[in-house]
C-alpha cells in the first residue's frame, strides 16, 4: 500500500515539475514590458493625476501652478498669471528664478529637459533650494508633459531667454535654444492636454478661478491673475489677510456665533495657521478644509487629527475649569464641531515633507499631529479665556446639539428594540411606497416631483427594490433653517426615516436602507430648483451619501420620436436636441414628436423603460469635485444675499441655453 502511494506521489511530483517547466518557458524576458517614464505615465495616468476626467485634466494646471507657487513662497516673485487660451491650451507664467538650463551631469541633458521628462527629478528633495514646497515626488511637470499634445517652456534667466518644446507624450520637438537677451526672470509653461487621454479637455473657468483664489488665501503677498481668452474673462486674486479673509468668504452667508478666530505660529519648525468660525444653525460637523504647503489635502491627515483633538480638549477643559459643565458631562467631538468651519494650513520643512500619493491628498507626517494639537489647545484655550461671553454661548450651543443628538440616538435605539415612538417624534408621509427587499445595497429610493409623476413611478417600479416618495411641493431651503424646523418638515422627516441612517453628525451611510438615492424631477426650472434644494439638504445633513457616490439625478427623455404610420412599433427616445435630430433621421419621413414637458406626461411603462429600468435608463451620479467650490456655491445660491446670487447668475447662466441645462449635474 505504501509503495503504491509513493509511486503516486512520484508521478504527481513529476507532473508538477513538467507543468512548472512549461510555465517558465512561457514566461521569459520577452514578456517583460519596459516602458519609458513618459509612456508609463500615459499608460496609467490615474496613478499620477488621480483620473482622466475633468478633475485629472485640471490637475495638470495645479502641478504647474504649484511649481510657480513654490518659487513665490520661497521669496522669488510676487505675480503668477494663468491664461486659458482659445486653442484649448493653458499657460502659467511666474517671476521666479527660472528653471536651470545648464547641462545635468547625470543625464547629459539640459536641466529643464530632465525636469519635464524624467520622474523623480527636481530641486525639492532637500531644503537647499526650497525651505518648504508642495512638490516632493518629482512627478508633476513630467506628468503634464506626458499627457499633453505639446508643452512649450520659456525661461528667462541670467539675462537670457531660452525655449524648449515637447510634442505629444513628451517627445522632444525643439531642443533647448537661446532666443536672445531679456531683462525678465521666471518661467512660462504652456501646454495643451491630449484629447486621446482625457474624457474632456475643456478647462472650466470656475475650477481654475477657485483654485487660484484658494492659493491667494494661502500665500499672502502674492498676486494671482486669471485670464480666459475664450470668453474675455479675467480676475485678480490677492488676500491681504490670508486665512482670515478665507473663512469670512466661506461663511459670508451663514449666521455666525461670534467673530472669526485666527491663530498662527511662524517660529516653530512646522509653521501653522488656523482659522475658525462657529455658526448658529446646524450644519455638518466635518467642515474642515486642510492644507499642507499650500496643497489642499482633501483626505485630511495627521494635521487634521491633531486639530480635532486640540479643539475638543480646549473646549472641554475650559468648560470644566470654569464650571460650565461637569467632568461627567464632557462634550463629544461631534457636538463641538457641529456648525464649525475650520481651515488648517501647515508648512512642513522640505526635509520632513511627507504626503501620501502624487496628488498629495493626505498628509502622513506624524510630527504634525502633536504640533497642531498643542498649538490648538494653547491658542484656543487662551482665546476662550479672553472672550468669556462667546465661550459660554459656544458651550450652550454644544450642549443643545448634544441634547438633540442624545434624543435621536434614543429614538433609534427604541426603533431597533421594537418599541413604538410617539407620532410627534417624527413625521412620515403616507405617500411613500416602500421597497420590499431587505437587500439594502440593491434598493433605490426615487424622490419624485409631484403626485402625477409619483403615480406613474409607482405603477412602473420594481416593487422589490424601488421605493417611491412623491414630494408635496418644494422642500425647505436647509441652508436657511434650523435642524428642528427641518426635522418637522414632512418631506425631510420622511426622507430621514426612510433612509434610516440618522441625520447630521449622527448620519452613518453604512446603515442606509438604500444603495441609491435618485432625484427624479421635471426638466424645467422648477425641477432644477427642487434638485438644488434636495442636494443642499443631502450636503448639509447627509454628506457621506454624496461622497460615497450614492446620490443620483434621473434623466428622463425630453422627446419621443415615432413613425406616424406605426406609432406603437417604431419609436425612439431622445434626451436632448442632438438626440432628437438623430432620432428623426433614423425614423425617416413621416415622423411625429412627443415633447415631454414633465414626468407626469409619460405613461408608467414609458417612465419605467426610460428612467427607472436599470438596463435602459440614464443616471447622473452627483459628485463633489472640489469641496471649496461646493461650499461657496451653496452659500451664494442658497444664502440670504440676493445680490451675490444675481451676480453669479449673470456671470454663469446663458439663458439661451436653459433648455439644455440637464447635460451634467455635479456639486
Amino acid at each position: 500500500m505504501m509503495e503504491e502511494e509513493n509511486k503516486a506521489n512520484i508521478i504527481d511530483d513529476a507532473a508538477e515539475e513538467r507543468r512548472r517547466a512549461k510555465a517558465e518557458e512561457s514566461y521569459t524576458s520577452k514578456d517583460i514590458e519596459v516602458l519609458s517614464e513618459l509612456e508609463g505615465i500615459r499608460k496609467r495616468p490615474g496613478m499620477y493625476i488621480g483620473s482622466t476626467n475633468s478633475s485629472g485634466l485640471h490637475h495638470l494646471i495645479w502641478e504647474i501652478v504649484a511649481n510657480s507657487a513654490d518659487e513665490a513662497i520661497n521669496g522669488f516673485g510676487s505675480n503668477i498669471e494663468v491664461t486659458l487660451h482659445k486653442d484649448g491650451s493653458c499657460s502659467v507664467e511666474d517671476e521666479g528664478r527660472g528653471i536651470p538650463v545648464d547641462i545635468h551631469k547625470g543625464t547629459g541633458m539640459p536641466a529643464v529637459q530632465v525636469l519635464f521628462t524624467r520622474l523623480h527629478a527636481g530641486g525639492k528633495f532637500s531644503d537647499k533650494n526650497y525651505t518648504t514646497s508642495a512638490g516632493l515626488h518629482g512627478v508633476g511637470a513630467t506628468a503634464t508633459t506626458a499627457l499633453s499634445e505639446y508643452t512649450d517652456v520659456t525661461i528667462c534667466r541670467g539675462g537670457k531667454m531660452y525655449h524648449i518644446r515637447f510634442g505629444q507624450g513628451g517627445k522632444l520637438e525643439v531642443p533647448l535654444e537661446e532666443l536672445g537677451p531679456t531683462r525678465k526672470h521666471g518661467t512660462t509653461v504652456r501646454f495643451k492636454p491630449d484629447p486621446t487621454v482625457f474624457s474632456t479637455v475643456d478647462f472650466k473657468w470656475d475650477s481654475v478661478y477657485n483654485h487660484l483664489q484658494e492659493k491667494a488665501f494661502l500665500i499672502r503677498g502674492v498676486h494671482f491673475f486669471l485670464k480666459d481668452e475664450r470668453n474675455k474673462l479675467q480676475h485678480e486674486f490677492y488676500a491681504e489677510n490670508g486665512l482670515h479673509d478665507y473663512i469670512d468668504t466661506l461663511c459670508a452667508s451663514k449666521e455666525r456665533l461670534g467673530d472669526s478666530i485666527y491663530f498662527d505660529d511662524n517660529t516653530s519648525p512646522i509653521k501653522i495657521e488656523l482659522a475658525l468660525q462657529w455658526c448658529q444653525k446646524d450644519y455638518n460637523s466635518d467642515n474642515i478644509f486642510s492644507y499642507a504647503n499650500s496643497v489642499h489635502t482633501f483626505g485630511g491627515g495627521t494635521h487634521v487629527t491633531g486639530l480635532k483633538a486640540g479643539i475638543t480638549k480646549a473646549v472641554n477643559d475650559w468648560a470644566i475649569k470654569n464650571e460650565v459643565i461637569k467632568e461627567k458631562d464632557k462634550l463629544g467631538r461631534e457636538d463641538i464641531f457641529e456648525g464649525l468651519t475650520a481651515i488648517i494650513h501647515v508648512r512642513i520643512p522640505q526635509s520632513n515633507n511627507e504626503f501620501e500619493g502624487q496628488t498629495k491628498e493626505i498628509l502622513g507626517l506624524q510630527e504634525a499631529e502633536s504640533a497642531v494639537r498643542e498649538f490648538t489647545v494653547k491658542n484656543l484655550t487662551y482665546y476662550l479665556s479672553e472672550h468669556k461671553d462667546f465661550a459660554i454661548d459656544l458651550i450652550h450651543k454644544c450642549q443643545s446639539s448634544k441634547a438633540v443628538r442624545d434624543a435621536a440616538r434614543k429614538a433609534k435605539e427604541a426603533a431597533r428594540s421594537g418599541k413604538t415612538q410617539k407620532k410627534a417624534d417624527f413625521v412620515i408621509s403616507d405617500k411613500l411606497a416602500a421597497a420590499q427587499s431587505k437587500d439594502y445595497a440593491e434598493n433605490e429610493l426615487f424622490i419624485v416631483e409631484g403626485d402625477s409623476a409619483g403615480g406613474s413611478a409607482k405603477s412602473g417600479r420594481d416593487r422589490l427594490h424601488q421605493a417611491i416618495l412623491p414630494l408635496r411641493g418644494k422642500p425647505l431651503n436647509t441652508n436657511d433653517t434650523t435642524m428642528e424646523k427641518m426635522r418637522a418638515n414632512a418631506e425631510f422627516s420622511t426622507i430621514i426615516q426612510t433612509i434610516g441612517a440618522g441625520v447630521g453628525a449622527d448620519f452613518d451611510a453604512s446603515e442606509s436602507k438604500y444603495g441609491k438615492i435618485i432625484i427624479m424631477t421635471d426638466a424645467d426650472t422648477d425641477g432644477a430648483h427642487i434638485q438644488i434644494l434636495l442636494l443642499t439638504f443631502f450636503y448639509n445633513y447627509m454628506k457621506p451619501l454624496i461622497t460615497n457616490g450614492m446620490v443620483y439625478i434621473a434623466c428622463p427623455p425630453l422627446y419621443r420620436v415615432y413613425k406616424k404610420s406605426d406609432p406603437k412599433n417604431k419609436f425612439i427616445y431622445a434626451w436632448d436636441d442632438a438626440d432628437l435630430e438623430e432620432a428623426k433621421e433614423k425614423i425617416g419621413p413621416g415622423y411625429g414628436i412627443n415633447r415631454y414637458k414633465g414626468l407626469g406626461e409619460m405613461n408608467a411603462d414609458q417612465l419605467a423603460a426610460t428612467t427607472m429600468n436599470k438596463a435602459t435608463r440614464k443616471l447622473l451620479r452627483v459628485r463633489i469635485d472640489d469641496p471649496i467650490v461646493v461650499e461657496k456655491r451653496i452659500s451664494v445660491l442658497m444664502g440670504n444675499d440676493a445680490s451675490l446670487r444675481k451676480q453669479w447668475i449673470e456671470e454663469n447662466v446663458k439663458f439661451d441655453e436653459v433648455d439644455s441645462f440637464m447635460k451634467e449635474v455635479k456639486l
